[in-house]
Formats: C-alpha cells, structure tokens, sequence
C-alpha cells in the first residue's frame, strides 16, 4: 500500500513539475496578496479629505486648524467660506468630514469656558466615519487641555491652590504600538492558505475526472482510499510550505514578531490543514465540471472568511450566525496563528481550538472520504 501511495504521491509532483502555470500559481500570487493585503487591509484611516471653516479668525481658532492639518489623519479638501459650503462639500462627497470654528470660539476659551466645534461627517462608510470623529476628539481634547494649562499658568490661576490631578498610563500587550499590521497579517496567512488550499484539492479531482484519467487510475490495483491519500498529501505538503513561505514574508517585510513555540504552530496548521483538504474533498465529490467547483468555492470560501472573525468581530454577529462560527476552521486556526504569533502562549491555553479544529478535520475527512467512495462506485 505505502509503494502505491509513493508513486501516486511522484506522479502528482512530477505533474507539477510538468505544469509551469500551477508552480506560478502557488508561489507568486499568495507572495503578492500577502503583501497587498497586508498594506491594504488595516483599521487606521488617514488622510480624510475635511473642509474646514474658520468663523472666529483667531489665534486660537488658526492653531486648532493647524493641529488638525498637522496629524496625517485629514487632509484639505477644499476652502469654503461659509458653512453651506461645508454641507455641500459632505453631501457632494468632495469631503469626508467638514470642521466649523463658531465666531466667538477664542473668547469663551480665554474665559475658561467650553468653546463648542461643529463637526459633519459623511456616514456612508460608518466605519471610517467612527474612526474618523475618534481622532476629531483626540486632537481637539490634546488641544483644549494644553490651552487650558497654558492659559492657567499665564493667569497665575495655580498660584497658591493645590494641583489634583489623575494620570493614565496606559500598556498595550502584545502590540504596545496598536499596530493594525500586526493582527491582519496572520489572519492574512490563515486566509490565503483556505483558499489555495481548496482550490488545489477541488480542482485537480475534478479534472482527473474531466479529462477521464479518474477511471483509467482506478482500474490500477490502486484502491480508492489509497487513491484519496496520494491525492491529497501533495497538497498537505504543499500547504506546510505555503504557510512558511507566506509567514517568511509577513515576518520579514512587515516586521511582524513571532513570540510563541513554532511546534505549537505547525500542530495548529497541521490540523488546520486536514480541515480544509476535506473541504476540497468534499467540494470535489460534488462537482462533476471545474466550472461547477469554481462556483462552489466561492459558495464555501466566502461565507467561511466573514464567520472566521478576520475583520469581523463574531460577539457582534447575530446568535444564529455565531453558533454556525464553530464550524468554522478558520475561526479556529485565526485564535491559534495571532497566538503564537503576538502573544507567545502555547499548548495550556490553545488545547480547546487544537481540539476544535481535531475534531472538525476528523469529521469533514470521515465524510469526504465516505463521499468520494460513494461517488466513485
């Protein structure tokens, strides 16, 4: 049995070998979305195109614009005079976000007093548009509470009072720079492995069977669960050393640190791995045409990112789309990678993922293979 698996498993190598397209397809591209996703996909927004109206005309007024065009979160769309400008310039999508200083700003902020800033923000994107009004009230809070010690300290209103004040200081763990790169980047190599992995499985069973070399294989004393290992261990193999490739990538141009047990990692992958190359599998069993198993991978792989938690937190997702979660290897494997990766923690604290994604690969192999055997009698 192990000689009929061998030479299944060189046969299926030296058709890659063979065939110059496939060796492209498995090395360039997931190079290239790995480094386009990871510039690409990130929850910081800069350069927001902003109108802004200065009413006031003060020195203050100025320096809170300065403040604003100074960070490299807006950018200066376009001047306006008046604030119908600025609601033409939201509505208009000419601007993101339009900034008016009220007349009257500087003179209630010498006197101590609140200073109000009208701020309109386009909400189609509600997304940058948060992220957006966040940075509006950073910059504005910085501004007011620098002003205030200023103008307290020119006044002489410290003089002879007690100073109270609470300080924060805060720690980020694990990515004390909130670098967003740091927690895309291995969802990234979590991601293009699903899809490159199931691609390669559905599709090169379904072209045995297109072209008719399935029946001319299955007439060689080659039993079919035989046929299903040398099928799918060049793929396994395969998937190893597309995740070191792309993780090699990740480390080294986007600087992202591996803190956490590299077994750890290859166990999680390893299981991950026999998830998905079931998935393909079963896709395969299914599908009679390459046209057929296109579509159904995009039914698949699809809905399987947005449950996985890549960018979407899943506490946020309906209670029955959070219960179809846990299907998910993706959801699983992203816990495992961004663990071992940013936090370093090992076997201790991801045994229940591991035994997750154990027991869906257990599952999703017992009915692949069972499928496949069905299919072929």
């Amino acid at each position: 049995m192990l000689g009929r698996i061998l030479h299944l498993l060189i046969k299926e190598f030296l058709q890659l070998r063979r065939d110059k397209s496939a060796r492209f397809r498995l090395l360039i591209p997931p190079i290239v979305q790995m480094v386009l996703f990871g510039y690409a996909a990130t929850f910081e927004v800069f350069n927001v195109s902003t109108v802004i109206l200065d009413q006031d005309r003060s020195q203050e007024s100025r320096a809170l614009e300065d403040a604003f065009l100074r960070s490299s979160r807006f950018a200066l769309a376009a001047p306006a005079r008046r604030v119908a400008d600025v609601r033409d310039a939201v509505e208009a999508s000419d601007a993101q976000l339009g900034i008016v200083i009220p007349a009257g700003f500087a003179e209630l902020l010498r006197k101590g007093q609140t200073a109000p800033l009208q701020v309109l923000v386009d909400g189609t994107n509600s997304n940058s548009a948060l992220i957006a009004l966040g940075y509006v009230g950073q910059i504005a809070g910085d501004f007011g509470q620098t002003y205030a010690q200023n103008l307290a300290e020119r006044t002489g209103r410290l003089q002879g009072k007690p100073i109270v004040s609470v300080e924060v200081a805060e720690r980020y763990w694990y990515n004390p720079n909130l670098n967003s790169r740091w927690f895309f980047v291995p969802g990234v190599i979590g991601t293009l492995t699903l899809i490159t992995i199931v691609n390669l499985t559905a599709f090169a069973i379904v072209r045995e069977r297109e072209v008719g070399t399935l029946e001319q294989i299955l007439v060689t004393p080659i039993r079919p669960f035989e046929f299903i290992i040398g099928k799918t261990l060049p793929f396994f193999l395969i998937g190893l050393l597309e995740v070191s490739i792309v993780a090699g990538v990740g480390m080294a141009w986007f600087r992202v640190p591996f803190r956490g047990n590299p077994l750890v990692l290859l166990l999680g992958t390893c299981l991950f791995l026999f998830a998905t190359l079931a998935i393909g599998l079963l896709i395969s069993t299914i599908c009679r045409t390459q046209q057929q198993a296109f579509s159904s991978n995009f039914f698949v792989l699809n809905p399987m990112f947005i449950l996985s938690g890549f960018s979407f937190p899943i506490a946020s997702m309906p209670p029955v789309l959070q219960w179809l979660t846990y299907v998910d290897p993706l959801r699983y494997y992203l816990v495992i990678i961004r663990a071992t990766f940013l936090k370093g923690v090992g076997l201790e604290a991801l045994w229940p993922q591991m035994l997750a994604l154990a027991a869906i690969a257990a599952v999703l192999l017992a009915a692949a293979v069972l499928r496949f055997r069905k299919s072929l009698d």
